[in-house]
C-alpha cells in the first residue's frame, strides 16, 4: 500500500497499520487495518469427500468446522503455500491443484487475499503441524457440505465460499491436470 503508515503492533504474519486520513474538511483521523501477506484455502477432495477440519478458534471460543487455511510467507508462490499447508494441516500431498479463485477476506479492516484451491489425487504426505494448532479431520461429502454453507450450520466465511465455489467448478468440470495451478 502507497499510504504513509506507522505500525502499531508487528505480529509474526501480519502487521497492524494506522495511517492519517484528511476529511474534505480539513479534519485528520486515523484509520486502521491489518496488513496481511495472504492466505490459501484449500479444498482437499478425497473420493466424494472433502477433508475438512475441526478446530478450536481462540478469537470467537469455539471449535469449528473449516476448510484447511494458512497464512503464506510474505512473498511466498500462492501453490507452493498451498501445498505445504495441505501437508501441515491434513497430512494428504494432491497431485492436482485447481485455482478457485481469490478472495478478499474482511476489506473493511485487512488487504488480505485468500487464494482457493480445489486440491485433488490425494495421498498421505504429513508435514509437522504448527505448535499452536489442534486439529480432527473430518470428511464430509460435498453435497452435505453444501447444504450446510447454505443452511447456516457452516458458519466460516472461508469455507462457504470454497465450498460452494468447489462445487460449482465440480458441476461443471472434471477436474483433470490440464485444470491444475502452476
Amino acid at each position: 500500500m502507497n499510504r504513509e503508515s506507522r505500525i502499531q503492533w508487528k505480529g509474526p504474519s501480519w502487521d497492524l497499520r494506522v495511517y492519517p486520513v484528511t476529511r474534505p474538511d480539513g479534519t485528520v483521523l486515523e484509520k486502521g487495518y491489518v496488513d496481511h501477506p495472504g492466505a490459501v484455502v484449500l479444498v482437499p477432495l478425497l473420493g466424494d469427500d472433502v477433508v475438512m477440519l475441526r478446530q478450536y478458534r481462540f478469537s470467537i471460543d469455539e471449535t469449528i468446522l473449516e476448510l484447511p487455511a494458512g497464512t503464506r510467507e510474505r512473498e511466498e508462490n500462492w501453490l507452493v503455500c498451498a501445498q505445504r499447508e495441505l501437508r501441515e494441516e491434513t497430512g494428504y500431498r494432491a497431485s492436482s491443484f485447481i485455482s478457485l479463485g481469490h478472495v478478499w477476506s474482511a476489506p473493511g479492516y485487512s488487504d488480505e487475499v485468500m487464494a482457493i484451491y480445489l486440491a485433488t489425487g490425494l495421498s498421505r504426505d504429513p508435514l509437522k503441524a504448527d505448535f499452536d494448532e489442534i486439529i480432527e479431520l473430518q470428511p464430509h461429502p460435498l453435497p452435505e457440505l453444501v447444504e450446510m454453507a447454505t443452511d447456516g450450520r457452516l458458519r466460516d466465511g472461508k469455507s462457504i465460499i470454497g465450498i460452494l465455489r468447489a462445487a460449482d467448478f465440480l458441476r461443471h468440470h472434471s477436474p483433470s491436470a490440464s485444470d491444475s495451478a502452476s
